[in-house]
């Protein structure tokens, strides 16, 4: 699935709009996302918002979101990683983002299910499921030109954060940092996925 905007759209998101839209409070975000069964809380109660996110968990979430075993890939096919077996407990997520094209494997036919994730990386993986924006890249350069450590996104992953940016699901700092190398917690996704949930309860808002 991909999205396509007109350059002309984004004249609000040039002028500053983004970043302000951001800048505003999700109320409850934790609540919002373990209420529609995205996340979970453990037996305690702890949502655990600092802890990090690994690769597993992150398929797991982005397969719950986006709803990826209903996409067109053939589910049938099984695609070999040495590190995920049958008895893994991400095992069918892991399976669901690789036919996907959401996720992808790595050297040695390897997943490292339990790597951590960086910011970047999070953020670019979540806006691949969610679609991309076609944007030109003179709009993808002005709109990371909005944030001082943009300089920091890796090349492969502007497109992607240039979308994610824009539909607010990066929580920045009050100077508008992104911390784009920076691990991503599991507080950064809840985050994330809250303004997901947000905007489709409020398309265009």
């Amino acid at each position: 699935m991909k999205r396509f905007l007109s350059a002309l759209s984004l004249t609000f998101v040039l002028c500053g709009t983004s970043a302000i839209a951001q800048a505003q409070v999700v109320s409850d975000p934790v609540d919002r996302v373990v209420n529609a069964g995205l996340m979970s809380r453990s037996a305690n109660g702890d949502f655990r918002a600092d802890a990090l996110l690994s690769r597993a968990e992150l398929a797991s979430i982005l397969v719950k979101t986006f709803q990826l075993d209903r996409r067109n890939p053939d589910q049938a096919m099984v695609i070999q990683m040495q590190d995920v077996p049958e008895s893994h407990w991400a095992y069918n997520d892991i399976q669901t983002v690789l036919r996907n094209g959401i996720m992808t494997g790595y050297r040695e036919g390897r997943f490292f299910p339990e790597q951590r994730v960086s910011r970047a990386e999070a953020f670019s993986i979540f806006a691949q499921a969610y679609g991309v924006f076609q944007f030109p890249n003179e709009t993808i350069d002005e709109i990371l030109a909005q944030y001082p450590d943009s300089t920091d996104i890796p090349v492969w992953a502007r497109r992607s954060m240039a979308t994610a940016l824009y539909e607010g699901f990066v929580n920045v700092d009050a100077s508008s940092q992104i911390g784009p190398l920076r691990p991503m917690t599991r507080g950064d996704m809840a985050y994330g996925l809250s303004r997901y949930l947000e905007n489709q309860q409020n398309p265009g808002s």
